[in-house]
């Protein structure tokens, strides 16, 4: 039996057979068609052809981090910072409502100024306001209370990605006071107090060895998570990799379908980044197995200052018209998009 037949009959390897594998397929067209294949069967067991949207709120880009690849880094002089108020943020609600959207995720840096109370405030407002639609908060490291105090106020999912599970890789892009141990634990926080989780990694960042890749696939298989979140990595120029090459397009759609296939009943979206890519990337996301795509429902006069890599498309265009444009990419590939909350199968 192959290492890839393997892993599709057990849906799970250890580091060493995943970085095999990887190898392998990056080198075989054969075996990636066939991962793919696997993906696509499983993605349509559990989900059909349905692909949910999450109508995603840019809602700060300030941030206290100053992590090595982040545009929005504290230590970025250049970013042009700016905050929506609780009105901008349910306005934004309001169009997405009426356009379809029944998630909506929060996504910012970690603003002090959005104090726990102030998110629980939006939270409960949003909740009350649009009760059929899950909320989503990304806003990065926080206290088990923190997380508790938000989740009673109303939100149903919190987005983390844990970037890379190598300890190693971890401390060259981050500085010295953030840790890998304490975003995975608040990890742990998050699903044991009943949150829809998401964790996710970058592809091909800077320094990344298959080996570190393997240790996100070991990480992510024992966290269990309700989504992840992959993408290429992509340098912004305000930053120490400005000069890096990008990740690839190829072995982030790899590592789809290889997601799909460890962990069967995952949301896992189509990205952005992957879309800023390659013209035709989130379709190509789409048909290695997953089933998410997150248009954008910020003001357009604030999406371009949310650059956390350079170049990030649909940067200019109405929530409606993205809406449009998505579905017919979706269609295109053979799917629906459709307006559901689009909750995990995978169990709490």
């Amino acid at each position: 039996m192959s290492i890839a037949e393997k892993f599709i009959k057990n849906n799970n390897l250890t580091k060493e057979e995943f970085i095999e594998l990887i190898r392998f397929a990056e080198q075989d067209d054969a075996i990636r068609q066939m991962l793919a294949d696997e993906a696509v069967r499983l993605r349509k067991e559990h989900y059909g052809l349905d692909v949910y949207t999450r109508g995603l709120i840019e809602f700060t880009n300030y941030c206290k981090n100053d992590c090595y690849y982040c545009g929005i880094r504290r230590g970025n002089r250049n970013a042009e910072r700016y905050r929506l108020t609780k009105e901008e943020i349910l306005s934004c609600c309001e169009e997405g409502h009426k356009l379809g959207f029944r998630t909506f995720v929060l996504q910012g840096g970690e603003d002090p100024y959005f104090t726990d109370e102030r998110m629980a405030d939006i939270v409960r407002a949003i909740r009350a306001g649009y009760p059929d639609c899950a909320i989503t908060l990304s806003v990065g490291e926080h206290s088990y209370e923190s997380y508790k105090l938000w989740k009673e106020a109303g939100a149903d999912r919190y987005l983390l990605r844990h970037e890379t599970a190598s300890e190693e890789l971890y401390s060259t892009l981050h500085p010295k006071e953030m840790s890998l141990a304490e975003r995975k634990q608040c990890l742990y926080n998050l699903r044991e107090l009943g949150y829809q989780v998401g964790a996710g990694f970058m592809v091909g960042s800077p320094g990344q060895r298959l080996e570190d890749i393997a240790e996100d696939l070991v990480f992510l298989k024992e966290l269990n998570p309700h989504m992840v979140g992959i993408g290429p990595f992509i340098p912004h120029h305000e930053t120490r990799y400005a000069g890096e090459p990008a990740g690839s397009v190829k072995q982030t759609i790899l590592l789809l379908s290889m997601i799909r296939i460890l962990l069967p009943k995952v949301l896992l979206p189509a990205t952005t980044a992957l879309g800023t890519m390659d013209p035709l990337g989130r379709e190509k996301g789409l048909a290695a197995g997953a089933n998410v795509v997150m248009p954008n429902l910020s003001p357009v006069k604030n999406r371009k200052q949310y650059e956390l890599y350079d170049n990030k498309i649909c940067t200019g265009e109405e929530a409606a018209e993205c809406r449009g444009c998505l579905a017919r990419r979706v269609a295109s590939v053979g799917y629906r998009l459709v307006s559901a909350r689009g909750d995990s199968m995978v169990q709490q």
